[in-house]
């Protein structure tokens, strides 16, 4: 399946938020819908991407993905606590709750690139820009010049929180929708 000639991506790999977080920030995505008609993304779950879409080559699958997770980085022991603080934007194309980067999360990141590129080698690239975790809300169908707005609204639910990074989560498409398809326990030392 091609979009303008460009093959589909297929997996992503993402750390899902605890319930009561996400429960919130999809409160988040409904004003941002019922306000403004923003729907890109919305039916994915509340996640920090760790490696960003890919095409999984035929010769590879999902199974070789969890194998290199659970062989490479889960003996790394990285869980750890983080911490969100309230939302942000890059510009005017994606609203998120802010995340807050730390060396944690660049060691996790970097740890999960690494086990995906030994598993399946050329399928994705390691991004050489700082580590920014994010949680989208909305991106891609935001209205231009209501970014400031919507942050002033969602600022005031002052969602400041530490919580858990204890998941590696294998997202696969499944038609137009991303699905949580494997989520492997990672064990929190902080």
């Amino acid at each position: 399946m091609k979009q303008n000639n460009i093959p589909q991506q297929t997996h992503f790999i993402g750390v899902l938020l605890p319930e009561d977080i996400s429960l919130r920030l999809e409160d988040c995505r409904q004003y941002m819908n019922r306000a403004y008609g923003c729907k890109s993304g919305h039916g994915t779950p509340i996640h920090v991407t760790l490696v960003p879409p890919f095409r999984l080559q035929k010769d590879h699958s999902t199974d070789n993905l969890i194998r290199a997770i659970e062989n490479e980085v889960l003996p790394k022991g990285l869980g750890f606590t983080a911490h969100m603080d309230n939302f942000d934007a890059f510009g005017d194309r994606t609203l998120f709750a802010k995340v807050v980067a730390d060396e944690n999360w660049t060691k996790l990141r970097d740890e999960t690139v690494k086990a995906i590129l030994n598993a399946c080698p050329g399928c994705t690239k390691k991004d050489r820009r700082p580590f920014r975790p994010h949680a989208t809300v909305s991106n891609r169908d935001i209205p231009p010049g209501i970014t400031a707005k919507a942050l002033e609204v969602m600022n005031e639910l002052n969602i400041v929180e530490d919580f858990p990074v204890d998941n590696i989560t294998i997202f696969e498409r499944k038609g137009n929708r991303w699905v949580a398809a494997v989520t492997i326990e990672l064990a929190t030392s902080n």
